[in-house]
């Protein structure tokens, strides 16, 4: 649904101040969990076992951070192909648990340029149904 809403809009139609479409995404279960775990390498037990986590002082395994980092890329590359992509950062400021149900948005910070190309700067965040902020960045693409 994103990505048929994102075809609407061109990069230099964008101006300072827009906000895109939400990427809203079901809930995170314990499968994309274990099958994120397999496609990262990351087994750390504290996404994976549940003893584990409890033994830590966790109620439960948790999201790996990189996971809900790489939903906010697609609501990235939803705009723009993985080549325009000039920079991506993002700072983890919350556990995902399972089961969140995540958004992801972006806001146009600022269109600029980037050694001789247009570009534009969006300030990203995902968050889960509470409204509880996860994950927040921004990315530079060209137009």
């Amino acid at each position: 649904m994103i990505r048929e809403n994102m075809e609407m809009t061109t990069l230099s139609d964008l101006k300072v101040g827009d906000r895109l479409p939400e990427l809203q995404l079901d809930p995170i279960t314990r499968t994309a969990i274990g099958i994120y775990a397999g496609a990262s390498g990351d087994f750390n037990p504290m996404h994976i076992d549940v003893d584990a986590a409890r033994k830590a002082g966790f109620d439960d395994v948790f999201v790996h951070g990189m996971l809900p980092a790489a939903y906010l890329l697609r609501a990235v590359t939803a705009l723009a192909p993985p080549h325009c992509i000039k920079e991506y950062k993002v700072r983890f400021v919350g556990i995902t648990q399972v089961h969140d149900r995540l958004q992801c948005s972006a806001r146009v910070a600022d269109i600029g340029d980037q050694a001789g190309q247009p570009t534009v700067r969006l300030d990203l965040e995902c968050k889960n149904e509470a409204g509880e902020t996860k994950v927040v960045g921004h990315a530079v693409i060209s137009i």
